[in-house]
């Protein structure tokens, strides 16, 4: 999350800042196979089911801690529920 608004982008609401409350920081995960993501917690899950847009490859941005590992990860923003 902090990554994606420190690149200047907007479109990430990430309302409660990283409080793992909102999951206006939805995002989708480009090729998650090929990066060490930390695994989703029940809280994760449990906000992720509230949404309209849940994809498989779909995550909180404010549960992903960016790395040196994560160099080149994309990610997609999801729609607004």
């Amino acid at each position: 999350m902090e990554a994606v608004r420190a690149a200047g982008v907007d479109e990430l609401e990430a309302i409660c800042g990283g409080c793992l409350s909102c999951a206006t920081c939805h995002v989708y995960v480009d090729k998650t196979d090929e990066y060490d993501l930390p695994p989703m917690s029940d809280d994760e899950d449990s906000l992720l089911e509230s949404s309209f847009h849940r994809r498989e490859n779909s995550r909180l941005s404010c549960q992903i801690v960016f790395n040196d590992a994560l160099s080149g990860l994309h990610v997609t923003i999801a729609p607004e529920d």
